[in-house]
């Protein structure tokens, strides 16, 4: 079989799996157009419909699901040898494409990529830094590291942190203007950063003594992560909800001020997810077990640009 077979069957396994062209070349680090020039050569080689595109989306044809089948285990005894030899070298090689939170980005990564990277030189780290939950198989991704609430039900997942506590900030200047709330409920006469998570609003999670309870917020501001919450309330806008490890070098220095202290919720920790039905991947593999050794390790972020570099010379 030709080099160039070969791919083009690897492109097509990457497009059946995930029924998306945008999550395959993803995953396989090409463009969109290079991907559907890969399908196409394999289709006019076999001289056989191998999926339906659509406005809708991608979907398998008969010939099709057969081929993914016959094609599933064999790239899964390639990936096994490949993990093999990449274990007896004693060094992981690719990419690894990661989905995570603002929180789990301070807290689990940006402690150990530097020691991580030096140890497998081969490996290409690609982190997306979105707040909330993931169709990781669609999107490209080989996983996330986020919160186990986010975790979907055939998904594998391995804690990766200590727990930890949300906190709710805002900006001094705000504080002295509009006062400090002595309840959740009376959240609802401030403005507050709201979050949109996969398209829904996130009402802010509280705990005392036992007790939770959600509240729905309102405020002039939407965001869709930690870092854009964290830049509005820095910036006067409101209240925001984040993480207190990506608080902290805030509060230490004064350009934030923590509120409802004795309502804060705490969380089991950050999680790494991935899919159970795969091979887990060299990289994934090399990450996954760095993260277990080194969990006695972690540490909090001493330093505001360690949580998002450059914020404190542009907020």
């Amino acid at each position: 079989m030709k080099r160039s077979e070969l791919s083009d069957l690897a492109a097509f396994v990457a497009v059946a799996e995930a029924l998306s062209f945008r999550a395959g070349a993803a995953r396989l680090g090409i463009t969109r157009s290079a991907l559907s020039h890969a399908i196409q050569q394999l289709e006019r080689r076999l001289d056989v419909r191998l999926l339906n595109r659509s406005t809708r989306g991608v979907a398998l044809t008969d010939p099709g699901r057969r081929l993914l089948d016959t094609l599933q285990p064999a790239f899964a005894g390639i990936e096994q040898a490949l993990a093999e030899l990449d274990h007896e070298s004693g060094s992981a090689s690719g990419r690894l494409r990661l989905h995570i939170g603002a929180g789990a980005a301070a807290t689990v990564i940006a402690p150990m990529w530097r020691n991580f990277l030096a140890t497998h030189p081969r490996v290409e780290l690609e982190l997306e830094l979105i707040d909330g939950p993931v169709d990781m198989v669609a999107e490209g991704f080989d996983a996330a590291i986020t919160i186990r609430e986010f975790a979907a039900a055939d998904m594998v997942s391995v804690k990766v942190s200590d727990p930890w506590k949300a906190v709710v900030v805002g900006a001094p200047s705000y504080v002295a203007r509009r006062g400090e709330p002595a309840t959740p409920d009376q959240l609802a006469t401030h403005d507050c950063i709201q979050y949109r998570l996969n398209g829904e609003p996130f009402p802010w999670p509280f705990m005392r003594e036992g007790t939770r309870r959600k509240v729905s917020v309102h405020g002039a501001v939407t965001v869709n992560g930690s870092e854009l919450a964290l830049r509005a309330a820095l910036g006067g806008l409101g209240y925001a909800f984040i993480n207190d490890a990506v608080a902290e070098p805030f509060l230490r220095s004064g350009q934030l001020v923590a509120v409802l202290q004795n309502w804060s919720p705490a969380f089991d920790g950050y999680f790494l997810i991935y899919p159970g039905r795969r091979q887990v991947p060299p990289p994934l593999r090399a990450l996954i077990d760095t993260l277990r050794a080194g969990r006695h390790l972690a540490r909090r972020p001493t330093d505001p640009g360690m949580v998002f570099p450059g914020m404190l010379a542009q907020v």
